[in-house]
C-alpha cells in the first residue's frame, strides 16, 4: 500500500499576509483621502471667511478716505457710528475685548456678521501735532521727498539730508474680524497712511 505524502504548502499563509497588508493599505488610503478632503474644505472655508472680513476693511477704508478728503478735523475725535477710535493703546491686541471698544458691525450678502474698528495710531485725541501739555504722539511717516528741487532758505545742501515734501502721513490701523458658523474665525488688518 502506498502512503500519500502530506503537502506542506506555504501559499496560504503568504496569501493571508498579503491580504492583510492590502486591507491595512486600503484603510490608510481611505483615511488619507478623507483627511485631505477635510483639509481642503477647511482651507476653502477659511479663505471665504477671509474674503468676507475684507469687506469690513474696504468699508472702513472708504469711510476713512472720504472723511479725510471732506473734513480731516473729524478724524481728531472718536466716531463710534463708523467704528473709528482716534487713539491706539499699544497694550491691547485683537484678542482682548477692550481692543474692539467703539467697533462697528455690518452684515454682508451671505449673512456674515463682520466687525471692524479703525484706530488712529496716536496716544491722545485731538491734533496729531498737539504740543502739550499734554503733547500728542502719533506714528507718522515723512511725506515723500522730491528729487532735484530748488533748495529753500534754511534747508541743508548735504546729499544725505532728509528732503521732506510736506506734512507727514499719520498711520491708521483697520482691523476686521468675523466668526464663522463652524467655529472658525478670521482677523484681518490693514495699515493706511493719510496726510495729516
Amino acid at each position: 500500500m502506498k502512503l500519500l505524502k502530506r503537502q506542506a504548502g506555504v501559499a496560504l499563509p503568504v496569501m493571508l499576509i498579503v491580504l492583510m497588508v492590502m486591507l491595512v493599505g486600503s484603510i490608510y488610503l481611505l483615511k488619507s483621502s478623507n483627511s485631505t478632503a477635510l483639509t481642503t474644505s477647511n482651507l476653502a472655508y477659511q479663505s471665504s471667511m477671509s474674503k468676507a472680513a475684507d469687506l469690513g476693511l474696504l468699508t472702513a477704508f472708504e469711510w476713512l478716505s472720504a472723511t479725510a478728503n471732506a473734513n480731516r478735523l473729524a478724524l481728531n475725535g472718536d466716531d463710534a457710528s463708523h467704528g473709528y477710535v482716534a487713539t491706539f493703546n499699544t497694550t491691547q491686541t485683537p484678542a482682548t475685548a477692550a481692543f474692539w471698544t467703539g467697533s462697528h458691525t455690518l452684515t454682508d450678502a451671505g449673512g456674515n456678521q463682520i466687525e471692524y474698528v479703525v484706530h488712529r495710531m496716536c496716544a491722545l485725541t485731538g491734533n496729531y501735532d498737539a504740543i502739550g501739555p499734554p503733547s500728542n504722539t502719533c506714528v507718522q511717516t515723512a511725506a515723500a521727498s522730491v528729487l532735484n528741487q530748488a533748495v529753500a532758505i534754511g534747508d541743508s545742501l548735504a546729499s544725505d539730508a532728509p528732503n521732506f515734501a510736506g506734512t507727514p502721513q499719520v498711520h491708521y490701523v483697520i482691523t476686521a474680524r468675523i466668526y464663522g458658523a463652524r467655529g472658525g474665525n478670521v482677523v484681518n488688518q490693514l495699515v493706511v497712511m493719510i496726510g495729516a
